[in-house]
């Protein structure tokens, strides 16, 4: 056991004072914070500009329909034809004109109305013209069949049915997304800390093997001892470097902010679908987010993070850890990592495609068992409400495959650990196994 902590300690001494280590982790922050930064700096000069559009009304029938936005300017052309009309867009240098020719029927106008423009508009721009377009035709069209429009929209009942457990909890749409987004970005967030960290661990191992290090550390260390000290120092810099990371991007996001004065949440898809918003509907949904973020099972959903995290990873590094000790190079790996990703790949598909839509169907339910797919699909479940004894089910399951992979995983970093100039076969490695 006292080999064992020498090792860890060797390993992540090792890593944390490696030049490149301490560069990537104090200059990632920086890089991730400057992005952000920017994102958000191009969507305020974004939200700033102001469409300018023209509108051509030969029928008549949209002079008060078009509501002037922060960000949406419509004016009026009448008195002209469409080709002055569009000599006049080009040369202003408008957004856009909007033509809306006089036709004998609504049917064919529907068909008639054209937007020119330079380049293709922006399709939310679209989307709103449209609508408030055939919202108009559509009342007219009511009209003149003796219908009253504003009758039928006060007849016209709006129903989100109340969503309740049979234990009488409440649930709703917003808390399933929240769900969703919590589960998405915990699978998410191991599946990149296995990749980054196992590729580290693996690189170590073929380091100290070429350099012929391992050849003195082996002669006074069991190679499983040897293994577990790699995969816990590696994974303990890992953990460090990500704590530094997350200290640095909430320090730097708060003085950049400040600083420059910059607004994260200007940083959205499109502008025009905030001006379309009801006023304090973006303040209720925050709340409405706030309330359905209490009611998740915080506790349970830390406590079982950090547990599907650590045992996922230690899972999977002992793996890599295994294949930097049968190869010589790192470009000799890619032959073998293909076992190691489509594991880890069908867990994020089982994931996205079927947790989302039946977190407790049976597929859900037993791709959350098996040990290499279970960290990021129990994960994805718990959010939704998995009993507490098949969590602990499925930890049992993960840690005590974990121990047996290790003991996997020894058998062929004994062999491979000293073998050189040769590139193994599986054959070879399932030779290794048995002696």
């Amino acid at each position: 056991m006292n080999h064992l902590t020498l090792i860890i300690k060797r390993e992540y001494l090792t890593k944390v004072r490696n030049k490149s280590f301490i560069v990537m982790t104090f200059l990632s922050p920086f890089i991730f914070v400057g992005i952000f930064a920017l994102v958000a700096y191009l969507s305020n000069l974004n939200s700033d500009t102001i469409r300018n559009i023209s509108v051509l009304d030969e029928s008549g029938l949209f002079t008060d329909e078009f509501n002037n936005t922060p960000h949406t300017q419509y004016n009026f052309l009448t008195g002209i034809d469409l080709k002055e009309a569009k000599y006049i867009a080009e040369t202003e240098k408008v957004y856009g004109l909007l033509y809306i020719p006089k036709v004998e029927n609504l049917d064919a106008l529907s068909k008639a109305i054209t937007f020119y423009s330079e380049d293709a508009p922006a399709m939310s721009l679209m989307s709103e013209i449209n609508k408030m377009l055939e919202s108009k035709v559509n009342t007219v069209k009511l009209k003149a069949a003796g219908i009253d429009s504003e009758a039928i929209k006060n007849l016209r009942i709006s129903i989100s049915a109340n969503q309740e457990t049979f234990k009488g909890k409440e649930t709703s749409k917003l808390g399933s997304g929240i769900k969703v987004v919590f589960g998405g970005a915990a699978g998410y967030l191991l599946f990149m800390f296995i990749i980054i960290y196992g590729n580290m661990i693996m690189r170590s191992v073929i380091e100290e093997k070429t350099s012929r290090v391992i050849e003195v550390i082996i002669s006074s260390v069991k190679p499983r001892l040897l293994l577990l000290g790699k995969i816990f120092g590696t994974t303990l810099a890992g953990i460090t470097q990500f704590m530094v990371w997350v200290v640095l991007i909430l320090v730097l996001t708060t003085v950049v902010t400040s600083i420059f004065g910059i607004d994260p949440a200007t940083a959205t898809p499109s502008q025009q679908m905030l001006d379309t918003s009801v006023n304090g509907g973006t303040q209720q949904m925050m709340q409405s987010v706030l309330l359905e973020i209490n009611n998740l099972p915080l506790t349970n959903l830390i406590v079982m993070f950090i547990l599907f995290f650590v045992g996922g990873y230690l899972l999977y590094a002992s793996l890599y850890a295994s294949i930097g000790a049968a190869v010589d190079s790192e470009t000799d790996t890619q032959q073998f990592m293909m076992p190691i990703l489509m594991p880890l790949i069908l867990a994020v598909y089982v994931g996205v495609f079927t947790v989302i839509d039946n977190p407790h169907g049976t597929v859900s339910q037993v791709f959350s068992y098996i040990p290499f797919t279970s960290p990021v699909v129990m994960l994805m479940r718990i959010p939704f409400g998995v009993p507490l004894w098949q969590q602990l089910v499925s930890v049992a399951i993960l840690f005590g495959s974990f121990i047996g992979m290790v003991w996997f995983a020894a058998k062929i970093y004994r062999v491979g650990i000293l073998m050189y100039g040769k590139k193994p076969t599986y054959k070879e490695i399932f030779k290794w196994l048995k002696y």
